[in-house]
């Protein structure tokens, strides 16, 4: 046998960084993708101009309860806030319904465009190639979110003040730790988003259409969104996926509750799981005609 066979016959790993970073790079220079991001970043600059107009010359503060609310008074006594209300103002929607559109694209978008099948030639593999989709997925997840946080950091500087951070908990911290946990809350932003990334990439390898696939994916999002929010459904609204979203607010507490934190990141962690074994049991006995 020549080398040159030999080589053409050595199996592949199944995890490859070439495929992954070809992957990301063509995911980030699509103007869909641009797009959205110029979307996520467009929300805290929308609402810093309004609290800043909403409260004149510094409006009244205060407030300590774990939701927007409570970040809103704090905004006008230190811009940091913004960071945090801007999260929780785009982590119901904006931040998952992104994730929805580039996640139920991944796989129905390649088939209706007829480029599934000669990534599967390649060769990539069934396998390795969702898994480099999800991977894909999940950092655009936390792109999405740094690029949230860090226009409303730049927002939130240019229009108010900045100094110590007065938590939930009413102790006081410096800047710096403020922003550490800003970065801690971004992060743990984008670890609750992996649910729904998980359950996008499952419909997606369910359909050989893109919009299809997308627009199920963010009409799931919203139904499961208003079922969290009826109390006649309380006894399984912990098992919903978007149950714990803003948890991320204990964060923001002295001592951190991390309860709520580990239930939320267990939860995501159960749909991925469940949802990318199913799209895995799918995409690699499905028949690959586009």
């Amino acid at each position: 046998m020549s080398q040159a066979e030999a080589a053409v016959r050595t199996p592949r790993p199944l995890w490859s960084l070439g495929l992954l970073r070809s992957e990301i790079a063509t995911t980030f220079r699509r103007w869909r993708t641009l797009a959205l991001l110029a979307v996520l970043a467009g929300v805290p600059v929308l609402v810093g101009i309004a609290v800043k107009i909403e409260t004149g010359d510094g409006g009244p503060g205060g407030g300590g309860g774990p939701g927007g609310p409570a970040f809103l008074s704090q905004v006008t006594h230190n811009g940091l806030f913004l960071v945090f209300t801007s999260l929780a103002v785009t982590l119901p929607f904006f931040l998952p319904m992104s994730i929805g559109v580039i996640a139920g694209d991944s796989l129905a978008g390649e088939a209706h465009g007829g480029t599934l099948r000669y990534l599967l030639v390649a060769p990539a593999g069934r396998t390795r190639l969702l898994l480099v989709k999800y991977a894909t997925i999940l950092t655009f997840c936390l792109v999405g979110t740094l690029v949230v946080a860090l226009s409303a950091l730049a927002t939130g500087a240019l229009l108010f003040p900045l100094g110590e951070v007065t938590l939930l908990s009413g102790t006081s911290v410096s800047f710096g730790e403020g922003l550490l946990r800003a970065l801690a809350i971004a992060v743990a932003v984008a670890l609750s988003l992996i649910g729904v990334a998980a359950v996008g990439l499952f419909i997606s390898a369910l359909t050989t259409s893109g919009i299809a696939a997308m627009a199920t994916t963010v009409g799931l999002l919203i139904t499961v969104q208003i079922l969290d929010t009826l109390p006649q459904l309380h006894a399984i609204q912990p098992y919903l996926f978007p149950h714990y979203w803003l948890s991320f607010a204990d964060l923001l507490r002295d001592p951190v509750y991390w309860d709520p934190l580990q239930k939320n990141l267990g939860l995501q962690a159960l749909y991925a799981l469940v949802f990318g074994s199913a799209a895995w049991a799918r995409f690699t006995t499905r028949d690959i005609t586009g």
